[in-house]
């Protein structure tokens, strides 16, 4: 077998574009026999533009099995020497990688050292000591921040000028103040320093009580120096990479000192910016000088002379302005993004579509989410889709294609989990014919955060030839606030690479939200942010059906029934023909009365597994199965039971008129809001009604009359007879003597 390394560096020596249809699949099949994942494949493939298609190497890895007679690399060795590759000879050099050498390639990679054109530095037309310093401190420091610098040094035995720790315990205010005043005598402020070895400064603020890692303030500059290469080539590198450099100073000696902004909250997240930064600058070619790491570094002094020459700053402010901006550009400047597409150029060739693997719901390397109620079995149910799957047998009603499955086990423990499964076959009344198609990764008690577990999920799976992978539950591996978009985005973002990576379908399982779901959609049942609803391309949605006590019934007689049918159907079957009608096929009553008489030594039996099947049926919830599907047009709500350990669909339509709990139907809840919205409307009324009677008549008891000219002032002509039914209606009565309105003491519709 062919190491990775080399099969990838062989295919340099291959164009795609050259190679014939069949030529281009015998790679893709190499790789894939080699151990190779998709992604090696595509990524070489991109270099034919006018074949490319995104996505398409993805679809043909599934379709690359096993054979008698298989493509190896062999085929991609045999290529690459027809294309000028000539295998490692006996006179080179050939060893282990040690830890200083470079491997080139890889991502953020900018430059091309050996094109890029040297760009020239210039030494200031007029030397300004004070002005380079001044302009210096004024660039990385405010007033108030003490400074660190070194102007006494010592020689080693080698003879080489070594700093001391120097002095610390002066802001910047005072140096630039004490410099504007120093008659360009630098030495009188700082101390005078040996012209032979020059001076130093610390980039980084410090505290006023030493020059030590602890002793600084704001990790606000890394140092990025290099002296292998030309000064030049140094300087045109660190343009092109877009550095944010605050001072760039020239050392007076073999290398540029660039004081990158890297803007660090403390020192864990300062060793790690520069970490990411030395990496970026050492696959651009500049090899970094490690010693350099500390934020309480020193580098060389502008305004200074070492040994004949200035050390002087060459630029300031260069590049991006930020840290943030520059590391926003620099991973996306070598994105494997796709180009933009013309749709003239597919029209009439569209390409073909990824087939499907549950039949009307989810295709073949998408994503789909199952979320539900901690009651609703969702790990059986993802349980029976890997049966299904491997059986190539029907999931909850709709066909799957037959293949390989990862079951990723979060929750069970190991036996538990294993144990299950083949309850669930047994409940299915399935033979385990195609066991091998399903595999189990347990990892209960072993899981770690999608981000970190994706990488590895992708290695041992690359080979396999999985059509699915099924994720339960997700909670487990949740990557930060499952409120935050942006952050569950990154987290659904892991699917995505495994779906890629292996050409497979990752099915996944997650909680709903509390409270009751019955009316909400079904992209806003499930637990968190929304991106959850949005990110994959089917989601079916459990949600509990509100099961009467009379349907519950209608099943218990409807198990007793086939139980007697059953017992009649072996001990008795030309009883049950002669002698048992339709009707009394579905009345438990009228099969229990026949059973007494035709099968009278079975009925110990019959009342064990009557007695079961009314305790199965009393235990056992409804589901309806919803969805909210990205390409395929949605389906038909799909009614079921869950009946331990399997679900079952009802065909027979029990459920069909049954609401979700805690949702009244649509009709009553129509109908309650018209009596809510009639009794508002005679509330007030009879409010309105209580304040004319009270008013009208200066607080003495109204008249009909005296009623009927109130409203009249008021613009609204009412007649006589509305008013003595107003009278009937809100509680009052007519006292006849006198002809005046009275106030009712019992009784009147007060609602």
């Amino acid at each position: 077998m062919e190491h990775k390394l080399d099969l990838i560096a062989l295919l340099e020596y291959i164009d795609p574009s050259f190679l014939s249809y069949q030529e281009w699949v015998n790679v893709g099949m190499a790789l894939k026999y080699e151990g190779y994942t998709a992604s090696d494949w595509d990524d070489w493939s991109k270099r034919d533009g006018a074949r490319y298609h995104p996505g398409e190497c993805f679809k043909k890895w599934t379709s690359f099995e096993g054979s008698g007679n298989p493509v190896t690399g062999a085929t991609i060795t045999q290529m690459a020497k027809e294309n000028g590759w000539v295998p490692r000879s006996a006179d080179r050099e050939d060893r282990e990688l040690g830890w200083d050498d470079e491997i080139s390639g890889g991502d953020y990679v900018v430059v091309d050292k050996n094109w890029i054109e040297g760009k020239e530095i210039h030494e200031p037309a007029v030397w300004n000591p004070v002005q380079q310093l001044t302009t210096y401190l004024e660039t990385l420091f405010e007033a108030s921040e003490n400074v660190g610098y070194v102007v006494d040094t010592w020689q080693n035995d080698e003879g080489k000028y070594l700093p001391t720790k120097g002095a610390w315990d002066r802001t910047a205010g005072e140096l630039i103040q004490r410099l504007n005043e120093c008659n360009g005598d630098i030495g009188a402020v700082l101390g005078d320093y040996d012209p032979a070895a020059g001076a130093w400064i610390r980039f980084n603020p410090l505290d006023g009580k030493g020059v030590k890692n602890e002793n600084v303030t704001e990790f606000r500059y890394a140092l990025v120096e290099s002296d292998t290469m030309d000064i030049e080539k140094q300087n045109a590198i660190m343009r092109e990479l877009e550095l944010p450099i605050a001072v760039m100073v020239y050392s007076g000696g073999k290398s540029l000192h660039a004081i990158v902004k890297v803007d660090a909250a403390n020192y864990d997240e300062y060793r790690k910016r520069v970490d990411y930064l030395y990496n970026v600058c050492k696959k651009n070619g500049l090899n970094i000088d490690n010693q350099n790491r500390n934020p309480s570094r020193l580098s060389r002094m502008p305004g200074i002379e070492r040994n004949g020459k200035k050390q002087f700053i060459v630029d300031t402010n260069i590049g991006k302005p930020s840290w943030a901006e520059w590391h926003e550009w620099i991973e996306g400047v070598n994105d494997d993004l796709p180009d933009p597409e013309s749709l003239t150029d597919f029209w009439n060739n569209m390409p073909v579509l990824a087939p499907a693997l549950i039949e009307g719901v989810l295709r073949q390397g998408h994503k789909m989410l199952m979320a539900g109620p901690s009651k609703a079995g969702k790990s059986f149910a993802l349980i029976e889709l890997s049966i299904a799957i491997a059986e190539g047998t029907k999931w909850l009603g709709w066909q799957c294609t037959q293949g390989k499955v990862l079951y990723v086990n979060l929750e069970l423990d190991r036996a538990s989990c294993l144990h299950r499964f083949r309850d669930v076959y047994t409940a299915l009344g399935l033979q385990p014919a195609n066991i091998g198609n399903i595999d189990i990764w347990n990892l209960r008690g072993k899981s770690v955060p999608m981000d970190k577990l994706a990488p590895k999920l992708i290695r041992r799976a690359a080979k396999k030839g999985y059509i699915a992978v099924i994720i339960d539950p997700i909670y487990k591996v949740l990557t930060g606030d499952e409120n935050s978009a942006d952050q569950m985005a990154h987290f659904t973002n892991q699917f995505d690479k495994i779906a890629t990576e292996l050409g497979s379908s990752v099915i996944y399982c997650h909680h709903h939200s509390k409270g009751a779901q019955g009316g909400k959609k079904s992209m806003d049942r499930a637990s968190g942010s929304g991106v959850f609803a949005r990110d994959p391309d089917a989601l079916i949605d459990l949600v509990e059906l509100d099961v009467t006590e009379a349907l519950r019934k209608q099943e218990e007689n409807k198990a007793v029934c086939e139980i007697y049918q059953k017992l009649f159907e072996k001990f008795n079957p030309d009883y049950l023909e002669e002698h048992v009608s339709q009707d009394d096929l579905l009345s438990a009553k009228a099969m229990e009365d026949h059973a007494k008489r035709a099968i009278p030594d079975q009925m110990n039996v019959a009342w064990e597994r009557i007695k079961q099947a009314i305790r199965s049926v009393q235990i056992r919830s409804a589901w309806r199965v919803e969805g909210t599907l990205r390409e395929y047009p949605k389906f038909e709500p799909v009614n079921m039971w869950f009946q331990y350990p399997i679900h079952k669909v009802d065909d027979v339509g029990s459920l069909k008129d049954i609401e979700p709990e805690g949702e009244a139907p649509a009709w009553q809840k129509a109908t309650n809001k018209r009596k809510d919205k009639a009794k508002q409307e005679r509330r007030s009324k009879a409010e309105e009604f209580e304040e004319v009677v009270n008013n009208c008549n200066f607080g003495e008891p109204p008249t009909v009359k005296d009623i009927v000219e109130w409203y009249s002032s008021t613009g609204k002509e009412v007649a006589e007879r509305t008013v003595r039914d107003w009278v009937k209606k809100y509680g009052y009565v007519i006292d006849k003597e006198n002809g005046n309105v009275i106030v009712k003491i019992d009784g009147g519709d007060h609602d």
